[in-house]
Parts: structure tokens; C-alpha cells; sequence
């Protein structure tokens, strides 16, 4: 089940859905572009242990990660 991992200060949080359900996939859609919009950075795992960069929703990726902008101080 495809899986959207937002990293944040207090750790992570998780949500699953069915991408072939179509309301559970347009809220999916809208939540990568929510994060994105909000400046997180949008990644897929592509193997254990790497990522790559994306720009667009893919619905039947497995796990799609969030990093938040780093903020230096």
C-alpha cells in the first residue's frame, strides 16, 4: 500500500492509501502538493537506503518521503 512519510521536529508521521481508490488518491495528490507548496522536498525510495528527488505525485510509488527546508541559525 503506497505510503507518504512526512519527516518533521517531533519525528514522523505515516499515512497510507489505496491508489485505487480515487478520492483516496486525489487526497493524496493534494497532500504531496500541500508539503511540496509549503517547501518540504518530495522523495521516492527507490532501494533500500536511496531516494530520489520528485517534483510530481506518483501514486503507485511504495513510499514517498517529505524532508522539511533545512533552517540554518
Amino acid at each position: 500500500m503506497p505510503t507518504q512519510i512526512v519527516m518533521d521536529h517531533t519525528g514522523d508521521s505515516r499515512t497510507y492509501f489505496d491508489a485505487r481508490d480515487v478520492q483516496a488518491r486525489a487526497n493524496a495528490e493534494a497532500r504531496f502538493k500541500k508539503l511540496v507548496a509549503r517547501g518540504f522536498t518530495a522523495a521516492v525510495r527507490t532501494k533500500a537506503g536511496e531516494v530520489t528527488r520528485v517534483s510530481a505525485f506518483d501514486p503507485n510509488a511504495e513510499e514517498t518521503l517529505f524532508f522539511p527546508r533545512l533552517v540554518g541559525g
